[in-house]
């Protein structure tokens, strides 16, 4: 059985070759249905839980991947995958990951917050419900602990 951050990362390289045969067959003409995925970097960071200091070392990441054709979002999901040592002994605790969406003119115009998840997990995922955006802009993925934004990871949806 494949767990999610597994599939999470055999995923990316899966959407890539599909997003590049797709560009190759369709050239100019055509309907295109894309997807992308992308990874930002979490920062080491400190935090306090129940009185408990928390270090959070290099080599995690914000995976936020989108799938869809123009303004359709047929799926969205953000994760949190961790590699080398801080993939055996980080866990976050007091996580969230938002969704929000801006237009062209990077005015902000719809944010869907997520739960607040006091457990401490390894491997935060949160999925989206399919959605037919208003207006072309940007998607973002953001991840907070403790209230505070450590990470966030966008892509541009044009024509």
């Amino acid at each position: 059985m494949l767990t999610v951050r597994k599939w999470v990362r055999g995923g990316l390289t899966a959407a890539s070759a599909v997003v590049l045969a797709a560009a190759m067959t369709l050239g100019a003409t055509g309907t295109a249905h894309a997807s992308a995925t992308g990874s930002s970097p979490i920062g080491t960071f400190d935090y306090d839980v129940r009185g408990m200091g928390v270090r959070v070392p290099v080599g995690c990441f914000l995976t936020h991947t989108i799938k869809g054709s123009g303004k359709r979002l047929t799926s969205e999901f953000a994760g949190v995958d961790c590699a080398g040592l801080a993939a055996t002994f980080v866990r976050f605790c007091n996580w969230r990951i938002d969704f929000s969406y801006a237009d062209t003119d990077n005015k902000s115009y719809r944010t869907s917050r997520g739960s607040t998840h006091p457990e401490c997990k390894g491997d935060p995922l949160r999925r989206a419900r399919p959605q037919t955006l208003p207006t072309y802009g940007k998607a973002c993925a953001k991840f907070f602990v403790n209230g505070k934004l450590r990470a966030v990871q966008c892509h541009y949806i044009t024509r």
